[in-house]
């Protein structure tokens, strides 16, 4: 046990110092150690007013936007020598640290068409005593899409607890076998199919009829809500959605978009999940499965191949299938065609606001990973782009300084019972205020309407969708992670 540790303790300045120098185009470490902080901090000390730009097609939306979202124009990164004012360093740590959480979730079981199941987390506060929310409530729901490899970060964590303290209802969506959902079906979900997450939307809206809904993804999850608002254009259910730093170009990310480094951890990620689930034991081509060394490897053995577990073509155009391991193989450019997120992106209907960081390290360099075209002509999309950030990252002054504060003064009880959080991060308030703003601006272009509607005489009528579910899920104190099964729902349209 000891040799390994020491081998984990050399290993791993190794792989920071070839990452540093790959991204930060120097050689010696000392010129690596002093880039990783001082130079972006003295280039951008003098540029504050430049840290933030808005990119969008000029519109009444995107001048309202200007207007009334004041965390826009109000991001201070952080700088200096300290690790956060690190791209690479604060990205790893909003993905990989472990977080506690003061929030509880009940864990809903969702039984799909084809008998699979995927699961929804609900994050309530640990001082509620009511075990679920009512559905009369008009409290608005936000929808939290993770990263495409089931992994829920630290930034998760905190997104739903930023989320309860301004009066939402976050609820985590999981993927087949994601974050110990159980797998009762051979299929696992393509990249860019959102079949699942649509029945998963359709019982959201059920359960909260009365309540708004917004979404918000993460990192490569982006793929899956671009995916669904195109596909589903305005029959989405979603008021507004948010990308944080998505990932756009997704062929071209799983050909040659990361570094080895961070490619050979997230394939031992998913090959640790894989091997868990014993459904998929016979239906595997292991040697395909567990002898990829990259990305691309991985999804191609699991989605491309004869034997792939996974529904037959068509899937991406909204027909979902239980077949266990179609024999048809697909090539890898086919697989694209029907997964790639922006496939459909004049469809959707709804704002979407993606934010980056330039200093990415995970999507890459940003003119050629980020589709400048699509904010300048698509009156639906804006851009959020920052010079610093990082992946997921997005650490400011203001934040470490309310973390250091709260350290200091202990974990006190909030008024109401609320929790208390230590620091809330930029991304979080950014999106929060994007929501707000485009309600209202929609509330009063609703206003107007209406106002006009009845200078004609016109009216107008509301229709649903019927739903029905057996059972009540109960709730425990349990992170997101587990394996008790609480309730299982059936959808019927």
């Amino acid at each position: 046990m000891l040799e390994w540790l020491v081998a984990l303790c050399v290993v791993i300045p190794v792989v920071l110092m070839w990452i540093g120098s790959r991204y930060l185009g120097t050689k010696s470490p000392l010129a690596l150690l002093q880039r990783l902080w001082t130079p972006r901090a003295a280039e951008h000390q003098s540029e504050r007013t430049r840290t933030v730009e808005l990119i969008c097609k000029p519109s009444a939306l995107a001048n309202y936007l200007l207007k009334h979202c004041r965390t826009f124009t109000n991001y201070s990164p952080c700088v200096g020598w300290t690790w956060r004012a690190s791209a690479f360093l604060q990205s790893v740590y909003e993905t990989c640290w472990p977080y506690e959480s003061p929030v509880q979730f009940v864990r809903d079981n969702l039984q799909l068409s084809d008998d699979g199941l995927v699961a929804l987390d609900w994050a309530v506060p640990s001082y509620q005593k009511r075990r679920r929310t009512s559905s009369h409530s008009t409290s608005p729901v936000l929808l939290i899409i993770p990263n495409s490899f089931g992994k829920i970060t630290r930034n998760v964590l905190k997104l739903c607890e930023t989320a309860l303290a301004h009066g939402y209802l976050p609820v985590v969506f999981n993927r087949r076998s994601h974050n110990n959902t159980p797998l009762t079906t051979v299929r696992l979900q393509q990249f860019g199919d959102p079949a699942d997450l649509r029945e998963a939307v359709r019982y959201i809206r059920y359960r909260q009829p009365a309540g708004r809904l917004y979404a918000v993804s993460e990192s490569s999850g982006s793929g899956l809500l671009l995916s669904y608002l195109g596909e589903c254009g305005s029959s989405s259910y979603v008021t507004a959605a948010v990308c944080l730093s998505p990932v756009f170009r997704c062929q071209s990310w799983f050909e040659s978009g990361l570094c080895w480094p961070l490619q050979w951890v997230l394939v031992l990620y998913q090959r640790i999940c894989l091997s868990q689930d014993r459904v998929l034991a016979e239906s595997l081509h292991k040697d395909a499965v567990f002898s990829s060394c990259s990305l691309r490897g991985l999804e191609e053995s699991l989605f491309c191949q004869t034997g792939h577990v996974n529904s037959v073509p068509g899937a991406a155009s909204g027909t979902s299938s239980s077949s266990s391991g179609s024999n048809t193989t697909v090539s890898w450019d086919v697989y694209w065609e029907r997964n790639e997120p922006l496939r459909d992106v004049d469809e959707v209907a709804i704002p979407v606001l993606s934010v980056c960081a330039q200093d990415d390290p995970v999507r890459g360099d940003t003119q050629s990973t980020v589709p400048m075209e699509l904010f300048e002509s698509n009156p639906h999309f804006f851009l959020l782009l920052t010079d610093l950030g990082g992946h997921c990252g997005f650490s400011t002054q203001s934040e470490v300084s309310a973390a250091g504060a709260f350290g200091a003064v202990g974990c006190a009880a909030a008024p109401n019972g609320a929790t208390q959080s230590s620091g809330t991060n930029w991304s979080h308030k950014a999106l929060l205020e994007f929501f707000r703003a485009t309600t209202d601006f929609f509330a009063a272009e609703e206003r107007a309407k209406q106002r006009a509607a009845r200078r004609r005489g016109l009216g107008g009528g509301a229709s649903g969708r019927i739903f029905r579910h057996r059972s009540v899920s109960t709730c425990k104190r349990v992170p997101a992670c587990s394996h008790n099964i609480h309730a299982i729902y059936n959808w019927q349209r």
